[in-house]
This record gives C-alpha cells, sequence and structure tokens, in this order.
C-alpha cells in the first residue's frame, strides 16, 4: 500500500495541450493551462488531473475527471460521466452538500479521447487511502472531539442526501431501483470483472446474502455509492468538497451506511495487521447509526447482511485494483484467486459469523 497506485496510461502534457485547445474552443477566447497533475493518495477508478485555466483576467482552478483508457484496465465496465455530473449540480441544488462546483461537461471522446468534466478545485485536507488514514497523520493526531465532528458531519452527508426528492429527468442514467437490482449488477459486474478468472471466496458471499435476504429491504433512497471519509475534502474537520459519485444507485438508505462503516474497518483492519493501533474508536457501527437516526429518524437495519454485502462488493472492487497492478508489473498474480481479495481475512471472518 505504500508505493503510488497507477491508473493511467495517458501522457500528462499531451493532455495539457489538448485541454487548452478544448478550452479556447469552448469559451471562444485564448486559454492558457497550467502544468498538469494527478493526485497521489486517493483515486482508483476514474483519472483525475489538476490544472489552472487562465483566460482575460480570470484563473479558475480546476479538477478534470475522465474515463480511463481501455488499455489501463478500467475497474469499472462503464463510466457515466454524464450522470456524475448530473449528480453533483444536483446534490449541492436540493440536498445542500459541498459537491464540487461543477463547471463543464464534455460528451464529446474527440477532444481528450473520452467523454470528461471539469469542476473547480477546493482546498482542504482528505483523508488519504496510500497509505491510509488510520497508519497515521492529520486525522490520527487530531483531537477526538475534532474526530468526532468530522464522523458527524460525514453522517450528516448521507441524511440530507437520503431526504432528497427527484425525478428520473433529472438524473436519467441512475436507473432502476430497489436492492433485489442492485445485487443482480454486482453479478454482473462481478461477472465482467473476473470472469476469466473467478474468486470463489466473493461467490460464497453471493450465496450468503441470498441465504440471508432480508425480509423487508426498506424503503429506495438516492445513495451516494462510494460513501467514505476519502471521498471528502474536509476544512477544520467540516466537509467542504464530496467526490466520486460514479457509484451512486437507487436503493436503502443502509447501502450508504454500511459502506461508510466498512470502509473504515478496511483501513483499520489493515492498520491492526500491521501491529499499530489505527482508529479503533472512529466510525464505530453504534456511533454511526446513531447519528443517523437523530438526523433522519430512521433506524438502521440489516446491517449484519449490509456490511457483508459492503466487504462483498469491495472484494470485487479491490480484486479488479490488483489485476490492474499486475497489467502494470506492479504485482505477481497469486496462486490462489481470493489473495486477489486484500481484506480476505476480514470477509472470511463475516462468512463465519
Amino acid at each position: 500500500m505504500s508505493e503510488p497506485v497507477r491508473t493511467s496510461t495517458r501522457h500528462l502534457p499531451e493532455l495539457r495541450d489538448r485541454l487548452a485547445t478544448w478550452l479556447s474552443g469552448r469559451l471562444g477566447t485564448p486559454v492558457a493551462v497550467s502544468e498538469v497533475s494527478r493526485p497521489s493518495a486517493n483515486g482508483m477508478s476514474s483519472e483525475t488531473v489538476f490544472f489552472t485555466a487562465s483566460w482575460e483576467g480570470t484563473h479558475e482552478r480546476c479538477v478534470a475527471r475522465l474515463a480511463p483508457a481501455p488499455e489501463a484496465v478500467p475497474i469499472f465496465p462503464v463510466y457515466d460521466l454524464r450522470t456524475q455530473y448530473d449528480l453533483m449540480r444536483l446534490a449541492r441544488r436540493k440536498a445542500g452538500i459541498p459537491a464540487p462546483r461543477p463547471l463543464w461537461f464534455e460528451a464529446d471522446p474527440g477532444p481528450l479521447g473520452t467523454p470528461f468534466f471539469v469542476m473547480a478545485r477546493e482546498d482542504g485536507e482528505v483523508p488519504p487511502d496510500v497509505m491510509p488514514y488510520t497508519f497515521g497523520g492529520w486525522l490520527c493526531e487530531a483531537a477526538p472531539a475534532d474526530r468526532r465532528r468530522l464522523q458527524d458531519t460525514t453522517v450528516g452527508i448521507l441524511a440530507a442526501l437520503h431526504d432528497v426528492r427527484f425525478t428520473h429527468q433529472e438524473v436519467p442514467g441512475l436507473g432502476a431501483g430497489g436492492l433485489r437490482e442492485h445485487l443482480r449488477a454486482q453479478r454482473a459486474y462481478y461477472r465482467w470483472a473476473h470472469g476469466e478468472r473467478p474468486v470463489p471466496l466473493l461467490e460464497r458471499a453471493f450465496d450468503w446474502l441470498e441465504a440471508h435476504w432480508p425480509d423487508d429491504p426498506g424503503a429506495d433512497v438516492l445513495c451516494w455509492g462510494d460513501a467514505r471519509i476519502g471521498n471528502v475534502m474536509y476544512r477544520d474537520f467540516t466537509p467542504v468538497a464530496v467526490f466520486d459519485w460514479e457509484m451512486a444507485a437507487i436503493g436503502p438508505r443502509e447501502l450508504d451506511l454500511a459502506w461508510m462503516i466498512f470502509l473504515h474497518r478496511f483501513f483499520q483492519d489493515l492498520t491492526v495487521d500491521m501491529g499499530l493501533p489505527g482508529l479503533p474508536d472512529f466510525m464505530r457501527p453504534e456511533d454511526v447509526c446513531r447519528t443517523y437516526r437523530e438526523l433522519t429518524g430512521h433506524e438502521p437495519r440489516d446491517l449484519r447482511f449490509h456490511e457483508m454485502y459492503a466487504a462483498l462488493r469491495h472484494g470485487i472492487v479491490m480484486a479488479r485494483v490488483w489485476l490492474r497492478r499486475i497489467h502494470f508489473g506492479e504485482l505477481a498474480m497469486p496462486d490462489d484467486p481470493d489473495d486477489l481479495v486484500i481484506h480476505r481475512a476480514t470477509l472470511e471472518r463475516l462468512l463465519t459469523g
């Protein structure tokens, strides 16, 4: 986890020139684009680049999101940038969520080789994935009250989003809702990502879910999808930008709650396995659920089921990330396909209760 994870095959100087050409045409005036850079500590799916655009006395600090090139072993089969862009606008307008300010969307793959969108860049701190925030750094060193403020305000993002009422016309790309449809889509994703080399541990998890299906999955809401603190930028331990909407879906609230809880557990388990204490009192299920209940009046339910589902979904993603790293020569193919799941031990513990 200490080495940067390669996510792109695109050449940054060429990308800079193409961005300048595109923006100049879009704005109808010459636009200068600064050196383009990539984030180093977060982001393994869509390609993210930073730059500053300057024209007629205006200087706009920007972030562009692009679908990865096919030869870069994409994590997901489809990258619906239009839907992500629409969701950010919806979250800002209807829920007051500080999603990044959308600037431009480009559906034509011609300018950069893929559709993309550009949003305004904010300043703040993001809990890193590499090395994980549980290993040390500003969040570990924060006062307990500050960490709790960060936790509670992040749960507040879910509470606000889940209360949004919207029409299909506002975000047509979201598709059908329901937990059963969500699981069907995950099975299809698993077959796409790992059909050539099945992962028995993940298939056991699918079987477990069928055997423990909730009697009543609950009403559908708009779910963020990748609900975790590594997708939030903070100032003074308060969210100022909420990123990464590519996994958004319509489904029960617990999809987001369990994902947020499990993703911290994922990093915490890695940290403990390395002999470090991590943050054992952070993002505890009982605390997250209590805050959510106080904000919404909803009592979270079937959390064991949803934690297993989160662990399975994350396992599919991380095993695909491993395959990407094999492609780039960063890792070797393991003899046991279950070892593609970096949190294998955690998932096995969940399966045995």
